[in-house]
């Protein structure tokens, strides 16, 4: 009889209708595959039900989750591989789930059957998201849940992945061999002269995350700064660092939703990586709220992950994974929706600054600095978190890399009617125009 990983081999090549590119190792310790190619470890036979049961993303997930698939090897070039093995060789189906059901196939899964016997549903991983139905997508409540599902899980393990900065969007790097905190302090003093941030200034900064931005522009730039988050134990957090800084008399962190905030005019609103956590539905709405929070001549600065335009819009769908165990509710959209949306809101967009390269710099320090504590990071929140942490981070990194997602700084003014911007005749120089 065939040892298990040549059998997974046999049936995942029949199934794929190309080589394996990586090796596989399997429950009873047999092996095979490309000599020097990362190694696909297969820990038992629950991680076939689990594909077998959800086909597609959210069955490999479920696997990698629970431990029963791993990588041996480089994770990087393990899932460069996996990817392009898993959907450029389906031919023409659209996805994993699609190939299982053509009828050419049906050999192929008896076999997985077969090996994955007993043929029992296996349950989900705790860390997965548990939703009850999608119908009111986006309110007040599930926004709440969601973010509460994604940042609540402890701000010491944030803390091992994020490094001191404590910020959790894409840095700014003036060169790859630059350090993660010298590149996010970068991105925060690009993000305070693009908002021409100077003393006596009101700033608002929508998901507000550790405060970070909050500190920096109260401390380099003299603003009196209000941050809304719908974490509890961001906000906790922020605070904490806020009076050890000593700037509790300039800086307010709030756990509030961007919609319940009715205390403008704000001279400024810094949004980074927030957006992407409003939904379609709701994004129109996003922006002309913000736009009514800015005094005449404010600027906002949006800065956001977008995602590549399809052919046709109606058939895009959210990824599963990252759906399930990482930003629940969460939606990407192309940057021209983006801008088109908030200048239908009123605002004047006058700059874009597309940085995808050095969010694949920025994930690849958080996945060093998770790899290097990998068992801390495990205690700190739990080992199923902590390879979604891991797999997800290095996924988007060559995402990135790769050019299928991107991410966009866009600048954006509240023209008053005469036309008067305040914005200076020289591009990219953006202190306002006297």
């Amino acid at each position: 009889m065939q040892n298990a990983a040549l059998r997974l081999k046999n049936l995942a090549e029949q199934l794929m209708g190309a080589a394996l590119p990586v090796r596989i190792r399997a429950w009873d310790g047999s092996e095979t595959g490309p000599p020097g190619a990362p190694t696909l470890v297969v820990r038992n036979r629950r991680a076939l039900r689990h594909l077998l049961w959800k086909p597609g993303e959210l069955g490999l997930a479920r696997a990698w989750v629970a431990g029963d698939l791993d990588v041996d090897g480089d994770l990087y070039a393990a899932l460069d591989l996996m990817a392009e093995f898993i959907w450029e060789q389906s031919e023409d189906a659209k996805s994993l789930r699609q190939s299982l059901r053509e009828p050419r196939f049906r050999a192929g899964v008896r076999g997985l059957v077969a090996l994955a016997a007993p043929f029992l549903p296996p349950a989900p991983p705790p860390e997965e998201m548990r939703r009850h139905g999608r119908l009111h997508l986006h309110t007040k409540g599930s926004d709440r849940q969601a973010i509460s599902h994604h940042y609540d899980v402890g701000n010491e393990f944030y803390e091992l992945v994020l490094g001191p900065s404590m910020v959790y969007s894409c840095a700014y790097w003036e060169s790859p061999g630059s350090t993660l905190e010298d590149a996010q302090r970068d991105k925060l003093e690009l993000i305070s002269r693009k908002l021409a941030l100077r003393p006596g200034m009101r700033l608002l900064d929508v998901g507000c995350g550790w405060g970070s931005m909050a500190i920096h522009a109260a401390r380099e730039h003299g603003v009196t700064v209000v941050g809304v988050t719908l974490s509890q134990e961001q906000a906790a957090y922020a605070r904490k660092r806020i009076a050890e800084e000593g700037l509790t008399d300039r800086i307010e962190i709030r756990v509030q939703d961007y919609r319940d905030v009715r205390d403008g005019p704000y001279d400024a609103i810094s949004s980074i990586g927030m957006a992407e956590h409003v939904g379609s539905a709701r994004y129109l709405e996003y922006a002309q709220d913000l736009h009514a929070l800015l005094k005449p001549g404010g600027r906002l600065l949006n800065h956001q992950i977008a995602r590549r335009p399809q052919a046709d819009e109606s058939a895009y769908t959210v990824d599963e994974f990252i759906d399930a165990y990482v930003f629940p509710d969460g939606e990407l959209a192309p940057v021209g929706t983006t801008v088109d949306l908030l200048e239908r809101a009123g605002f004047e967009v006058r700059d874009l600054e597309a940085i995808r390269e050095h969010y694949a710099l920025t994930l690849r320090g958080w996945v060093a600095n998770l790899e290097a504590h990998w068992a801390e990071g495990q205690r700190l929140t739990s080992p199923g978190r902590a390879r979604i942490w891991r797999l997800y981070m290095a996924a988007s990194a060559l995402a990135f890399e790769r050019n299928r997602i991107g991410v966009n700084q866009v600048l954006a003014v509240k023209t008053p009617e005469q036309g008067t911007s305040g914005m200076p005749l020289r591009a990219r120089d953006w202190r306002v125009d006297s």
